[in-house]
């Protein structure tokens, strides 16, 4: 039986999984690596950590017969003529970028780069990563020859090949996203070499292959890789990812960008799919901020079950969800969270289902955006740490309004890789069939009609709060 690599460049490790032809986990590995953190604000990467990660982690998985890669998107990584690595990579959660994103809008105007690429100039993206070292390294800037996003590095350190794939390309705000390829309108614009850029190949495409013959695919971005992993290649189910961050992440059968950028869009990993996406800064992430500001070293699921003892609505308590600031709908680094409505009759527990229930109205406003570009879903398929919490997804379903499903194998984006990897190896004809194969639908969590009623009122109030608190910080 054919077996199948999937690796995960992320940000701070690299995941790896071995999966058989019916899309059974084999192995499973993970080694991790830091980052640098120069000044506040800044994140930076050695390239090299991922590909000796790369090569751990594959000793521990052991052969395959195809490899896909996946991982973090936007991030900067530039190679001289020797293909060597000239600075540390600029991660996607770096912000030091604020005047450049400034100066690509200013160049463009918001609504060509909008129509052109399906986003905003944000400081996470690759291309005001780019104007800013030719800004503040100019020396360094003068040995570019070759851009490169993480993964892609990881690809090339084992193939040769340089190459990207539409789905992480789509995010470096140099690419025409509706015509998939680079954007020469884009390049000509910040003065950027269009030769500097590497073939953008079709997620599954076969882009080279190891010493040893074994072909890798151009693979994707993390959140379009994790989606097929979970089975959403095309309009109907949604994927609903409840990490650190929270993601909703839908397919379209169009490119059809919000004209306000409130959500992403970019090119799917399936051939000629595209999918617009929504981002929350804070979600689980929430619930950790609170746990460790309250019961440091408590388990999660205890502090879950104080909130179980208070009904849909907290008791009148609203949590705005916006620690780091916000990306959807908002798109304002400068936005704090807030607690609404505290009374003396309120304990943590409270406090803890005000944090779950506004998690969930956070990721209403993503769902919101995408039903107005696509259709709503039918059906979410949930995913990341905060998905193993029932009374989570049964307040996250009420808010939504659509039923939850997990998914047999939960290994994120490396295992969406690893069917991407299959598909340009040969043991799948596309990737429907692969997902058709590998990805099956467990439980399901219906919307409770009587906690959908009480979240209605309460998300309308959520979304009343954000001018309020924006007003009262900017005063």
């Amino acid at each position: 039986m054919p077996r199948l690599i999937g690796l995960d460049v992320g940000t701070t490790g690299l995941k790896g999984v071995a999966v058989a032809e019916d899309g059974r986990v084999e192995a499973k590995a993970e080694e991790a690596y830091p980052f640098a953190t120069p000044r506040p604000g800044w994140t930076e990467q050695d390239p090299d950590l991922w590909w000796d990660a790369c090569r751990r982690v594959q000793e521990r998985l052991g052969g395959g017969d195809a490899i896909g890669l996946s991982g973090q998107m936007h991030g900067l990584v530039l190679l001289d003529a020797g293909h060597e690595p000239i600075r540390p990579a600029i991660l996607w959660n770096d912000g030091r970028t604020a005047a450049q994103c400034a100066e690509i809008e200013a160049a463009l105007g918001r609504e060509e780069l909008v129509s052109l690429t399906g986003n905003r100039a944000l400081t996470g993206f690759t291309a005001p990563k780019l104007l800013w070292v030719r800004e503040h390294e100019p020396e360094l800037y003068a040995r570019v020859r070759h851009v490169l996003l993480p993964k892609d590095y990881v690809r090339f350190k084992l193939t040769g090949e340089l190459a990207t794939d539409v789905s992480d390309a789509s995010g470096t705000l140099l690419f025409d996203v509706a015509r998939r390829t680079w954007s020469e309108r884009v390049l000509s614009a910040l003065g950027i070499p269009a030769e500097w850029m590497p073939p953008a190949l079709e997620s599954p495409t076969a882009a080279g292959g190891t010493r040893d013959g074994i072909p890798a695919a151009a693979g994707g971005g993390d959140q379009a890789a994790g989606a097929i992993g979970v089975g959403v290649d095309r309009p109907g189910p949604a994927s609903v990812a409840l990490g650190t961050s929270g993601v909703v992440f839908a397919a379209l059968d169009g490119y059809r960008p919000d004209p306000e950028a409130r959500v992403h869009t970019f090119c799917h990993a399936r051939p000629g799919a595209w999918h617009a996406m929504g981002v929350m800064l804070s979600a689980a992430g929430s619930l950790r901020w609170l746990r460790d500001a309250t019961a440091p070293g408590a388990g999660f699921s205890a502090l879950v079950a104080e909130a179980e003892r208070w009904p849909p609505g907290a008791g009148g308590v609203r949590f705005l969800p916006y620690l780091s600031g916000e990306r959807t709908p908002h798109a304002d680094p400068g936005v704090r969270g807030a607690f609404v409505g505290l009374g003396l009759e309120h304990d943590r527990g409270a406090l803890v289902r005000a944090v779950l229930e506004g998690v969930a109205y956070g990721l209403r406003d993503s769902l919101e955006l995408l039903a107005a570009a696509g259709g709503r879903p039918a059906v979410g398929r949930v995913s990341g740490g905060g998905a193993r919490s029932g009374l989570w997804l049964r307040i996250i379903a009420a808010v939504l309004g659509i039923p939850l499903e997990h998914t047999e194998v939960e290994e994120g984006a490396a295992y969406g890789a690893a069917l991407l990897g299959g598909v340009a190896g040969g043991v799948f004809p596309d990737v429907e069939t692969a997902i058709a194969r590998c990805v099956r639908p467990t439980g399901r969590i219906d919307p409770d009609p009587s906690w959908a009623e009480v979240y209605e009122t309460g998300y309308a109030s959520f979304r009343a709060a954000y001018p309020a608190l924006r007003r009262l910080e900017e005063s």
